[in-house]
């Protein structure tokens, strides 16, 4: 059907278990008992453990038809079964509306005889912004109601409430008013939706070429699918053989039974374990050109590659959505997800993109000729600075200023006259720096401690003023911004002059009566003047970022109790053999924390350190050894990138808002901040929207 919707939905033929518990229970109830012969135990035991993998094999249980899933169409609001059977219907003529509350997600239909909530937008599959649009292109009116469902009040109920005088004892009584917000964000989203289908795209300054192909993958899952793979198979061996050996030993007592018990269990949780870590360890790929996307979510499987071709994409919009969980296969909220959308406003795909970045994935997009839309512009992060720190009188003095006056710093009013004063002796430095855009001043004491920040426009002094009336008095003034953006220009204005593709000419001698020979300007050869390359990110001066203390303490904790935990679980397996728990833990527990210590120095001894400095940032180790670096020029931003499923992490942006590196140590933040605006390096996510400029009030 051309108009229509369908939710998401898991696809069927998954290869699962059948009943994995109770036959688990079944495995280790009849380890426990004592069946002769001793190879009929091992066998049933064995047997009972793969019945659940065995019936998952069988093709009816493996329920290959698709799941129900919800559809909205002409014809109405349908619940679509197995076999194409239609399980719930909300016809089209008998529907009045749809509504969506936002503080539950219910999808309500509106009919003439009252309201009837249908169900959660996730657990039916269905976004927000897919549902408004379709329905309106239906003919269906759409509200979002600001409440949950269960508040809305059936008007025959009203009515009973007025005739018995009992409406002030209910909360709230009567409909909820509609979210204006909401409803204002799914409009503006659609009205983006129907210029990129029916305007003509915009032209680019510069449009990548047709086989110009990105590569956006998730971070590979830690640990890695071979290893899960290799743990999982690895558990079930260890359980066999030391079922098999009990059986060979003979499992006549109730203790080796037990322990058979232990094993078969540990073996089947082990795989399970393993079969549910490897599903949640799904890498997303995408593949962008400027012809189609390739999108693959489950790896090692050609057929589920989502090829979409570009002609049939009218916008992608990039936010919140949905997604299939990959143990049981239901929808689930995603942070992020990718939806198309055609030149009929009809959704084409549903993109997974759960775990990549957001801003990379919608500025791949948009520079391979794809029109984006997201939800809207997040709120820009407000740096942990106040105010709090200017004195009474500033908010006394009316049309009070910023002066340098009389070697030092003053307050002065309308009038010029100076109403506090800051004496030389008590200035230990001046620092101007960059923060949101907007110009401020940092002051230290002469113990080098920050006692005073504020920005120069609540200060009415102009950075260059302040700058060049602070280094006339002899005040120590940092300005790195500043020099930065001359060095820059320096360099690339005597680049110009030096690039020469003529050999340079050779030495001229000096003669024995020691003047030096002048060379001849007639023959109208320039005089090229060599100029020194400026210093990479990696050795240019500036601040050397470890991790801090407390990290460090942690993971050498971590690594011992780690190396102590195998230590206990191989004397508790071991020991029998090698002469009683007792004995094995005797040696054991001290190796185990000799070689967690020792391991982990190894490691530290040649730990990663950040380098932040003028020419750029680079990451460095203890020896030297240079692991990446940027320039200046290439960083948009330096900061801390939350997200949900995942540790926030420390990155590095691009000036488009691209991810260029991710940091795999804590540093100090506080320390990273004060150096990245010490030496003119931005923090903070980018602003995508307008280039990098010098520094203000140039």
């Amino acid at each position: 059907m051309e108009h229509e919707l369908v939710g998401l939905a898991g696809p069927g033929g998954r290869w699962r278990p059948v009943a994995a518990g109770p036959f688990t229970v079944l495995a280790v109830a009849l380890a426990l008992l004592p069946i002769r012969p001793v190879w009929l135990w091992a066998a049933l035991i064995g047997a009972v453990a793969a019945i659940p993998w065995l019936l998952g094999a069988v093709p009816d249980a493996r329920r290959r038809r698709p799941r129900p899933y919800w559809r909205l169409s002409a014809a109405g609001l349908e619940r679509i079964g197995p076999g194409g059977l239609t399980m719930v219907s909300y016809e089209r003529s008998r529907i009045d509306g749809l509504a969506i509350t936002t503080g539950d997600g219910v999808l309500t239909v509106f009919h003439r005889f009252g309201r009837t909530a249908v169900g959660g937008m996730t657990s039916m599959g269905l976004e927000p912004l897919a549902v408004f649009v379709s329905a309106r292109r239906l003919g269906i009116p759409m509200h979002v109601l600001d409440g949950e469902a269960g508040d809305l009040l059936d008007p025959a109920l009203d009515e009973a409430l007025r005739a018995s005088g009992l409406q002030d004892d209910v909360p709230g009584g009567g409909p909820l008013p509609r979210d204006h917000a909401a409803e204002k964000r799914l409009l503006d989203q659609e009205a983006a939706l129907l210029a990129a289908a029916h305007e003509p795209p915009a032209a680019t300054p510069a449009p990548p070429e047709p086989h110009d192909e990105q590569r956006l993958d998730t971070p590979e899952p830690l640990p890695s699918r071979r290893r899960i793979v290799a743990l999982g198979a690895l558990t079930a061996l260890l359980g066999t053989v030391m079922i098999i050996r009990i059986a060979v030993d003979g499992a006549g007592e109730f203790g080796a039974r037990l322990a058979a018990g232990c094993w078969a269990l540990a073996a089947i949780g082990g795989v399970l374990a393993a079969r549910r870590r490897l599903l949640r360890a799904a890498q997303v790929r995408w593949t962008i050109t400027a012809e189609r996307l390739l999108v693959r979510a489950r790896p090692g499987r050609r057929r589920e590659i989502q090829n979409l071709p570009a002609r049939e994409v009218a916008a992608v919009v990039v936010g919140p959505g949905l997604r299939l969980d990959p143990v049981s296969g239901e929808p689930r909220r995603a942070d992020l997800a990718a939806l198309a959308f055609g030149h009929r406003l009809e959704l084409v795909a549903r993109l997974p993109a759960h775990g990549l970045d957001g801003f990379q994935l919608a500025h791949a997009l948009d520079d391979h000729g794809y029109r984006v839309i997201t939800p809207g512009a997040r709120a820009p992060r407000r740096p942990d600075y106040g105010l709090e720190g200017l004195p009474e009188i500033f908010a006394q003095v009316p049309g009070g200023r910023l002066v340098v006056a009389d070697d030092g710093l003053g307050w002065a009013d309308a009038a010029g006259d100076v109403v506090l004063k800051m004496p030389q002796d008590r200035i230990g430095g001046i620092e101007l720096l960059t923060i949101a855009g907007h110009a401020w001043v940092r002051l230290y004491d002469s113990d080098g401690e920050e006692f005073f920040a504020a920005p120069l426009s609540a200060l009415r002094i102009s950075r260059t003023d302040l700058r060049d009336s602070a280094r006339r008095a002899g005040l120590p003034v940092n300005d790195a911004e500043y020099d930065a953006y001359l060095s820059a220009a320096f360099h690339s204005a005597v680049s110009t002059l030096a690039a020469d593709p003529e050999p340079a000419p050779a030495a001229v001698p000096v003669q024995a009566t020691g003047t030096t020979a002048q060379p001849d300007l007639a023959d109208g050869h320039d005089i090229t003047f060599p100029a020194p390359a400026p210093p990479s990110p990696a050795t240019a001066p500036g601040a050397l970022l470890d991790a801090t203390r407390r990290s460090r303490i942690g993971t050498y904790g971590m690594s011992v109790l780690l190396c102590e935990a195998v230590a206990l679980l191989g004397a508790v397996w071991l020991g029998p053999e090698l002469g009683g728990f007792n004995t094995t833990a005797s040696w054991s527990v001290p190796a185990g924390l000799v070689i967690g210590l020792f391991g982990y120095w190894l490691y530290d001894r040649n730990r990663s350190q950040l380098r932040v400095s003028s020419a750029g940032v680079a990451m460095v180790t203890r020896r030297g050894r240079v692991e990446w670096d940027l320039g200046r020029d290439r960083i948009g931003g330096v900061g801390i990138d939350e997200a949900s499923e995942r540790m926030p992490r420390l990155v590095v942006w691009g000036p488009s808002g691209r991810v260029l590196r991710q940091i795999t140590f804590p540093p100090d933040l506080d320390a990273l901040r004060r150096a990245c605006e010490r030496y003119g390096v931005p923090w903070g996510p980018p602003d995508a929207d307008r280039p990098a400029p010098p520094p203000p009030e140039l």
